[in-house]
């Protein structure tokens, strides 16, 4: 049992894992998941119950104890000092001589890369290596620690397709050898793919656990919303009307100086979606950000409504129709502020919310809690720091700023990453209701099924530049994946609506 304020995070959960098993941790955001596994880490302590390990009755009240149990955990977001070294890292805190023991380290990583093919040089520095191999740097440590029992929390979120099946790889030779892999995801194809037992926890509690022979997605997303839940959403067919967005040849640089957008031109009309497809890091960053005013913009021109908004400040896009769910969910968002304070950070300055500087709490309230209800935010209350929130539910909270405005131009980059199935299915009816409505919508996702489901049409991206723009109806999933890899470019490409 683990109570937080206004928050039972566990409720009453028995959870057992045996070894040689790759054990499953199934559930929507806010499920509880992670905490439960914190809880065996010794970042948090339990309210009530008891914790047993190879049959020992034991109580962990810190991790460095959790770690003297044969017990390591690898973080969402990992703990790794980008400066140093590989080696440097996977030794950092440990007890022992004065001295960095740099000979006897590299030693013992080369032999868990030998023993598990987990591939990294232990001379590189953090911030050289990509999610996957720092991913397994994380790994190593752990197993550099003695870990038996290895807990992976949403392991897959930053990685690549293909890093994501070198990783099922590794924790399967890991099981064989006995080891225990708690594999905590909200992902049913990981479950199905990776796992031979499987627990779904929803608002705290245990729905089941099962063998992953003896189940199905359909069943265990049933489990884990406690309802039917959509793998296909059939959008409506929608007359494209007035062009919104217009980019004509425009170029901008990547944080390091260096060419990120090289000469890309686009329209996006009232009533369409279009997906940019592409693999992470091909400029799709640098793209929105300098469609919303936030990079600055090299050359070519960027038209709005037909207006030319080409240099133009964040604030005036805003004012002129253009609203931006970024793929990191809390840029644009405050963490410390309140739900009802995230809500008005754009529209503050509306006459409904004050006049002149001092602000109308009563009618901030009244607007949190319709946008509340209105978009299903699970809150224990408005005035609830955001922070507290699950992943799921901060995301809800940005969708409904950003759509509740009605924004002309609506750019959604990653806006169903890191989230469950039931939250995937309600931002995709979210943006189908947009494009309804007659926004536009430029969507940034690296998911190909998300974007083959809701977009009319697909522009390619790799290395700064469209590779083909087609039509939804007539994309084909080969062709999309040799424009995305680069080596193929299509001839002609339909940049207009």
């Amino acid at each position: 049992m683990k109570r937080f304020p206004g928050v039972l995070a566990n409720d009453c959960v028995d959870f057992e894992a045996r070894p040689g098993e790759i054990h499953a941790l199934l559930g929507e955001n806010g499920a509880g998941k992670t905490t439960l596994m914190k809880i065996l880490y010794g970042i948090y302590q339990p309210d009530e119950g008891d914790i047993l390990i190879r049959g020992s009755q034991v109580s962990i009240q810190s991790p460095r104890e959790a770690i003297e149990l044969g017990i390591g955990m690898v973080h969402q977001h990992f703990m790794l000092v980008p400066t140093h070294t590989v080696s440097e890292n996977i030794v950092l805190g440990l007890r022992g001589k004065f001295f960095f023991p740099e000979q006897a380290a590299r030693q013992r990583i080369k032999e868990f890369s030998d023993k598990y093919n987990l591939i990294v040089d232990p001379e590189a520095r953090i911030w050289q290596l990509s999610a996957g191999e720092q991913q397994r740097v994380e790994i190593i440590k752990a197993l550099y620690r003695g870990a038996q029992i290895l807990i992976l929390d949403e392991p897959t979120s930053m990685l690549t397709p293909g890093e994501v099946e070198d990783l099922f790889v590794i924790v399967r030779r890991m099981a064989d050898e006995g080891n225990t892999i708690i594999f905590i995801t909200h992902k049913l194809d990981e479950v199905m793919a990776v796992s031979d037992r499987v627990t779904v926890l929803r608002q705290g509690r245990v729905e089941a656990t099962l063998k992953t022979t003896d189940t199905n997605k359909r069943d265990l997303a049933r489990l884990m919303v406690g309802r039917e839940v959509l793998f296909r959403i059939e959008k409506e067919g929608v007359q494209a009307g007035d062009e919104v967005l217009r980019i004509e040849d425009v170029h901008a640089l990547n944080d390091k100086g260096l060419p990120a957008i090289k000469g890309v031109s686009l329209a996006v009309a009232q009533g369409e979606i279009v997906g940019i497809a592409g693999v992470a890091g091909n400029g799709q960053r640098e793209l929105v950000e300098t469609l919303v005013g936030l990079r600055p913009i090299e050359g070519g021109r960027i038209l709005v409504k037909g207006q030319e908004v080409t240099g133009w400040p964040p604030r005036a896009m805003i004012e002129q129709g253009v609203y931006y769910v970024p793929g990191e969910r809390l840029t644009g968002l405050v963490p410390e502020m309140s739900v009802a304070e995230n809500f008005i950070l754009k529209t503050y300055r509306d006459q409904r919310f004050g006049n002149g500087p001092f602000l109308d709490a009563q009618e901030i309230d009244k607007h949190a809690e319709e946008l509340i209800s209105e978009y299903g935010v699970i809150t224990p209350s408005r005035d609830t720091p955001l922070k507290l929130l699950s992943g799921g539910n901060i995301q809800r909270v940005m969708l409904a700023r950003e759509t509740s405005g009605e924004p002309a131009l609506l750019i959604a980059a990653h806006p169903t990453s890191g989230l469950d199935v039931g939250a995937i299915e309600y931002i995709w009816q979210l943006l189908l209701a947009e494009r309804e409505r007659g926004a536009a919508v430029l969507l940034v996702s690296e998911d190909l099924d998300e974007v083959f489901t809701l977009s009319d049409r697909i522009a390619v991206m790799f290395e700064g530049e469209f590779m083909g723009v087609v039509s939804a109806n007539d994309a084909d999933l080969e062709e999309i994946g040799l424009m995305m890899a680069g080596v193929y470019r299509r001839p002609e490409q339909e940049v207009l609506a």
